[in-house]
């Protein structure tokens, strides 16, 4: 029975991604921060599932250890919770609530369930977005973006983060069996940037909301990544459209030296060691 363990999906994307994943054949485990939304889903879908808020890091390693505890093998985690905040925002640990939500979060998850993963040759999923390319730019020197912060900046910045991390675990696990992918999932019509001052909420709210993909459409994407596996018609370490395909993204994805340097500060920023390294 394969384990799928799907973060923010207590709606949008990981939400619908839920309604398709879920089978007979599949232990699907949710994570959400709205205790209510999250239960809702689960019992809709007849999966498991945890409460755990990314703002808060103590959250993530609660949520890593009762993963631990109950699954002997996790054949896919999909590092799906996201969002794009006004600012910049200090969390309690200390970082940018952005740059920890959409990147620190979900790599110190991946950091803390590793061996569970390479045991399991498991497919870790990050949903990134166009803003990566759009909006994005990464100061090794400010990688909370705490100089120059614009909402816009800041999602597009963690977003591209998502994809440099992607490049990181391919490099390092995937002679280990573990493979690796970042996705767009669409423009997906929803209530995304509704808070904030982008000027993106006013696609989001406005006329041109109609023109925007449906979150199903979104969870169709993140399934198609989760469930590909082994024989998966994709390349491992690589950023995909929403048309599934290979796309262009910022080019600080492309180098190399940026990979490493932002894989190595972000484990220096959460006090985190991975094993097996072979970069």
């Amino acid at each position: 029975m394969n384990v799928i363990v799907i973060t923010g999906a207590s709606d949008g994307v990981g939400a619908a991604a839920s309604e398709l994943l879920s089978s007979d054949d599949t232990r699907l485990i949710l994570t959400g921060r709205h205790p209510v939304k999250t239960k809702v889903v689960a019992e809709r879908v007849g999966a498991e599932y945890h409460v755990a808020d990314f703002e808060r890091l103590d959250e993530v390693r609660d949520l890593a250890t009762a993963l631990l505890d109950s699954c002997d093998r996790i054949d896919v985690l999909a590092n799906n919770a996201g969002g794009l905040f006004s600012g910049p925002t200090r969390t309690v640990d200390g970082f940018e609530k952005t740059f920890q939500v959409n990147h620190l979060a979900p790599y110190l998850l991946t950091n803390l369930l590793i061996d569970r993963l390479l045991t399991s040759r498991a497919t870790v999923v990050n949903t990134s977005s166009v803003g990566a390319r759009l909006n994005g730019r990464i100061d090794p020197e400010d990688l909370n973006g705490w100089k120059k912060f614009t909402v816009n900046r800041a999602y597009g910045t963690a977003k591209l983060a998502n994809i440099l991390f992607t490049k990181g675990l391919h490099q390092r696990f995937h002679a280990h069996g573990l493979s690796s992918v970042a996705f767009h999932p669409g423009p997906i019509a929803s209530n995304f940037a509704s808070d904030t001052t982008s000027y993106l909420r006013w696609v989001y709210r406005g006329p041109l909301k109609r023109l925007l993909t449906s979150p199903e459409r979104g969870g169709e994407n993140l399934a198609h990544f989760a469930t590909a596996a082994t024989d998966a018609p994709w390349v491992s370490g690589e950023y995909y459209n929403e048309r599934r395909k290979i796309a262009r993204t910022n080019k600080q994805a492309y180098d190399a030296e940026m990979v490493t340097r932002h894989w190595d500060l972000s484990a220096q920023m959460l006090g985190v060691q991975w094993p097996h390294e072979t970069a």
